[in-house]
């Protein structure tokens, strides 16, 4: 077991979002989140990787309770994190943001290898590599946010709602940029999305998440069958 979150409550001062989760990822494994809007997942993520700090519950990376620790050291333990709004450096090149995804990786050799690496699985970003990132397009920069959560070498990558905002055909490259991740490298990944349809079918399992609750989970063709998540999540 890679991850597990033990009856993790959390929030934002008075607001309590999340309420008593549990779940579990194996290494290795690609797992969803899914849930309406305001639900708590994006919560869930900022409270795994720091951002936000537990009022109760345990959070387990590798055996080691990381609940409340600070987001920098939470990364450099081998979670990376990809955010909805993804916070790119707009007024930085897409190699100066790559670099800066590296910047707790100390062997120079290392870097430079991840570097063909990221470019190799996303062409576009070296032919884009001396753009400013703010320039680039929406799909673009969902790209870059997820080359440059991998060039510090995660064991694990947490990606928050990875086809908001994008055409058809460029969610279509980043899911298949994820799937190749865990197949090839056996990066372990969660990722949320509204996306319901596309991300069962990507997965291999998941979780549902309704009103800060984990109210269900199976396996994607358990949850693709399933008819409360039919009519809720797939319009059936």
């Amino acid at each position: 077991m890679l991850l597990e979150l033990k009856n993790v409550d959390a929030g934002y001062g008075f607001l309590q979002v999340l309420r008593e989760i549990s779940f579990q990822i194996d290494k290795g494994e690609y797992v969803c989140l899914i849930g309406p809007n305001g639900a708590g997942k994006s919560t869930t993520l900022k409270t795994i990787t720091g951002l936000l700090s537990p009022s109760a519950g345990q959070i387990l990376f590798n055996g080691e309770d990381i609940g409340g620790t600070r987001a920098d050291l939470v990364a450099r333990k081998g979670i990376s994190y990809v955010s909805e709004e993804m916070n790119l450096f707009t007024n930085m090149t897409v190699h100066e943001n790559l670099l800066l995804g590296a910047y707790a990786v100390k062997d120079k050799e290392k870097t430079l290898t991840r570097l063909d690496f990221v470019y190799d699985l996303f062409p576009r970003l070296l032919e884009r590599k001396g753009q400013l990132s703010g320039t680039m397009s929406g799909g673009e920069r969902k790209m870059l946010a997820i080359a440059r959560g991998l060039m510090s070498h995660p064991k694990m990558i947490l990606v928050d709602e990875p086809s908001f905002g994008l055409a058809p055909q460029m969610t279509e490259s980043v899911f298949e940029a994820l799937k190749y991740l865990n197949q090839t490298q056996k990066l372990t990944i969660l990722v949320v999305e509204q996306n319901v349809t596309q991300t069962l079918g990507e997965v291999e399992r998941g979780y549902v998440l309704e009103h800060g609750c984990i109210t269900m989970d199976g396996t994607s063709e358990g949850l693709s069958g399933n008819e409360h998540i039919r009519r809720a999540y797939l319009g059936l």
